[in-house]
Formats: structure tokens, C-alpha cells, sequence
């Protein structure tokens, strides 16, 4: 009972229940911001600005964090006597010389916030940053990080970001050249060919405007036919995987040949 006693006694004072509020509040009205935030950020018909207001929610979600934080951090020490009038004068000046110590941090933060609100690029788009081409795997407000296909990760201060390439803001054009025996009928072949590109454009990601584009070159020992596939950039080099595969299968099903480099050798007296 006097332990009872005693714990009640702890919780009656201001400095124990007043922090419990704070930090339940708090909580309250971070989780409260966030559906607000969510229900109004994240909606989109395309794939481009769904993840573009995705990004967004993930910017406004850690400065709302920042801000409750900081809220709660300074009427906590006001419960505890702290005059924070005096407090937050003092890193008014402070903030003065911090600022000029981080200027590039602060750079940083304000072009973090330009990339987004601009729609430079958001998370999941492929760039091209000078010679490194890679997917943005993520996007903070002081750094930007690209993945590229080899799986090499560059990062990137957002300062200095200038000059980049956005190809997820426009389809990729991926051609193929299916190399042909000389002897298979032309006819034939481009029957076969156009199938196969119905089958490929039934692939996630695959534009319909995907097409057979005609005879590409008479080879030294085969004949080339060429194709264009319109898709998604983040997928072009599955999609040619898979494209490779369909046509692959349609020759074999049709018996078209393939011709692989050989080589005759003649004898000089019967020729």
C-alpha cells in the first residue's frame, strides 16, 4: 500500500505527468499529421507521380517529426523551470555562427527540397548523372543515392546535383536484332516476328506502340530483322531478356534458323 502511495505521489507531480502528456500528445499529433498528410499527398493516376507524392509524404513526414520534436523538447524543459525565452534567444545567435559553419549542409537541405518540389526526380526513377547511369534508391534532404545495374552505389551531396538526366520521364526504346538465315522466306519471317511482338507487348511494363521495324542489313552470312520495344525504363533490360526468350521459342516452334559464323575453307585447285 505505501509503495501505491508512493508511486502516486511521483505521478501527482508536475515534472512526471506533465512529460507523460507531452510525450502522449506528441505522438497523438505526429500520427494524426501523418494520415493528413498521407490522405492528401498520395494520389496519383501514373506510376511517375505516385512515387513522386511518395517522396513528398517521406519529406513532410520527417520534417513534421523535427518539428513536434523540437515543440516537445521545449515545453518539457518549460514543466522543469527552464526559461526557454532565454533559450531559444541564446541559439539565435548560436544558430547565426552554426549556420555559417554548415553552410553546404544547409545547401544541401534547400536543393533536397528544389528536387522535390520540382520533380527533378523521385525515388525508383533511372538518371544519368555525368557517366553513371543507376536508379535513385533514395532521396534525402542532404544526399541522393543511385544504384546502378552492376549494383554500385553513388552518393551524391544534393549541392551538387546539376545537369542530370531523367529517363524514367520518358519510355525506352530497346531494339533488337534477330539475325536470320538467308535461306528462310522473308514472308515467313516477318509473320513470325510480328507474333512474337504481340506476345512481348503482353509483358508488364511494354508499350503497345511496340513494333517490327523491317530488314536492319544483309550480313555477311545472315539476315537482319529488327524490332523495336517501347517500355517502362526501369524494366527495358528484363524486358529484353524476356523479348529475347519469346523470339527464341518462335523460331524454334516455325524451325527458322539462326546462323552462327562458319567458316569454309576451299581448295585452291577447285576453285
Amino acid at each position: 500500500m505505501d509503495y501505491f502511495l508512493f508511486l502516486l505521489d511521483i505521478l501527482k507531480k508536475k515534472q512526471v505527468y506533465g512529460v507523460i502528456l507531452v510525450i502522449a500528445f506528441s505522438f497523438l499529433i505526429y500520427k494524426f499529421l501523418l494520415s493528413v498528410v498521407k490522405k492528401i499527398v498520395i494520389k496519383g493516376k501514373t506510376p511517375i507521380e505516385i512515387k513522386r507524392r511518395k517522396t513528398i509524404q517521406i519529406l513532410f513526414e520527417n520534417i513534421i517529426l523535427y518539428v513536434i520534436f523540437i515543440i516537445a523538447i521545449l515545453i518539457i524543459l518549460e514543466i522543469y523551470g527552464v526559461d526557454t525565452k532565454s533559450l531559444i534567444a541564446s541559439l539565435g545567435v548560436a544558430g547565426v555562427v552554426l549556420g555559417l559553419a554548415l553552410q553546404d549542409t544547409v545547401k544541401d537541405i534547400i536543393s533536397g527540397i528544389t528536387i522535390i518540389m520540382e520533380n527533378y526526380f523521385v525515388v525508383g526513377d533511372y538518371v544519368t548523372f555525368g557517366d553513371f547511369t543507376g536508379e535513385i534508391i533514395s532521396l534525402g534532404l542532404k544526399s541522393t543515392k543511385i544504384k546502378s545495374i552492376n549494383g554500385d552505389v553513388l552518393i551524391i551531396a544534393n549541392r551538387n546535383i546539376s545537369n542530370i538526366i531523367n529517363q524514367s520521364q520518358k519510355l525506352a526504346g530497346v531494339i533488337i536484332d534477330v539475325p536470320t538465315a538467308y535461306e528462310e522466306k522473308t514472308e515467313k519471317v516477318e509473320k513470325v516476328l510480328k507474333e512474337a511482338i504481340e506476345q512481348i507487348k503482353l509483358i508488364e511494363g511494354v508499350s503497345k506502340e511496340s513494333t517490327y521495324l523491317g530488314i536492319n542489313e544483309l550480313g555477311s552470312s545472315a539476315v537482319n530483322y529488327r524490332i523495336k520495344i517501347v517500355c517502362r525504363q526501369g524494366r527495358k533490360y528484363d524486358i529484353k531478356y524476356e523479348s529475347l526468350k519469346i523470339i527464341k521459342q518462335a523460331y524454334d516452334k516455325n524451325k527458322l534458323k539462326i546462323p552462327y559464323e562458319q567458316i569454309e575453307v576451299h581448295n585452291g585447285k577447285d576453285i
